[in-house]
């Protein structure tokens, strides 16, 4: 006859595979579609009501499935938004990338207004330290109709979108991003470390700020925050934050992973409806 001690250790031992089950072979791949409204002050009138799909952290490499990402570029465009911003980590850095992450970004489907992104610090490669493999990741990325900012501003249809480049990698430059920013008009604002809002350097800007990086902690205890969170700021976990200067911050938790492994946490597109605020 089974005891009772035994038969308790039998049930906590499946609750345990089970729960190892879920939090390697499912969440990770179970992405959620985030909506909300995105409120921009003096939006042009043709942009309100238009979609922004916010992406991050793809991580293309050899720890994600490909055809997890290829199925999530098909659900993104399915959406059919209107602009498509990723907000860096486009790939995982390892000997084959260039090929991986250009057969896998082929499938990256194109904004009915624009597509464009910024770097992450693992687009800079080992260290964060390889400006010569960020160069190539943006070839590829564009080669594949991403347009790419580097401290840099573009204009989508009147919406100044204002791109900074990677944090960790020594590149983040607010001064020269900024330096033909028109405090006039509407605008957006892509950085992929959520610390670098705590910098100085965003004087005159005000508006959202859209970042990833923290994939959300990727695993987070019920009632406790994320043991493994990379950054300084601990609040910065995912969602939406306000932040000084009339700014608010967006975190998304990211699409791919560096550790198969996601618990309260599921991989996130976001999609913003545009509104005038």
């Amino acid at each position: 006859m089974l005891s009772r001690r035994r038969f308790l250790s039998a049930i906590g031992g499946a609750a345990t595979a089970g729960i190892g089950f879920y939090t390697w072979r499912v969440e990770p791949h179970w992405l959620e579609i985030v909506r909300r409204p995105l409120a921009i002050r003096r939006l042009p009138a043709t942009l309100a009501g238009k979609t922004l799909a916010h992406v991050s952290d793809i991580h293309v490499g050899p720890r994600v499935a490909d055809d997890y990402v290829i199925e999530a570029f098909a659900l993104l465009r399915a959406l059919e938004p209107d602009i498509i911003a990723l907000t860096g980590d486009f790939v995982s850095h390892h000997p084959e990338m260039f090929a991986q992450m250009d057969r896998v970004y082929r499938h990256f489907p194109q904004g009915r207004i624009a597509t464009i992104g910024v770097l992450g610090n693992h687009d800079y490669g080992a260290g964060w330290a390889h400006p010569e493999v960020a160069d190539r990741v943006v070839d590829v990325a564009e080669r594949h109709g991403i347009r790419v900012l580097r401290n840099e501003i573009a204009d989508v249809a009147g919406l100044q979108v204002v791109g900074l480049d990677d944090l960790w990698a020594d590149r983040f430059d607010p001064a020269v991003a900024l330096s033909r920013f028109d405090a006039s008009r509407p605008a957006i604002a892509l950085s992929h470390n959520p610390d670098s809002v705590d910098l100085p350097g965003w004087d005159g800007y005000s508006g959202w700020v859209l970042s990833g990086h923290t994939h959300g902690g990727q695993c987070k205890p019920p009632f406790l925050p994320p043991p493994l969170l990379p950054v300084r700021n601990r609040r910065y976990t995912c969602g939406e934050f306000d932040l000084s200067g009339g700014r608010r911050l967006y975190i998304n938790r990211g699409i791919g992973h560096l550790i198969r492994a996601r618990i309260n946490v599921r991989p996130e597109i976001t999609v913003f409806a545009l509104t005038a605020d």
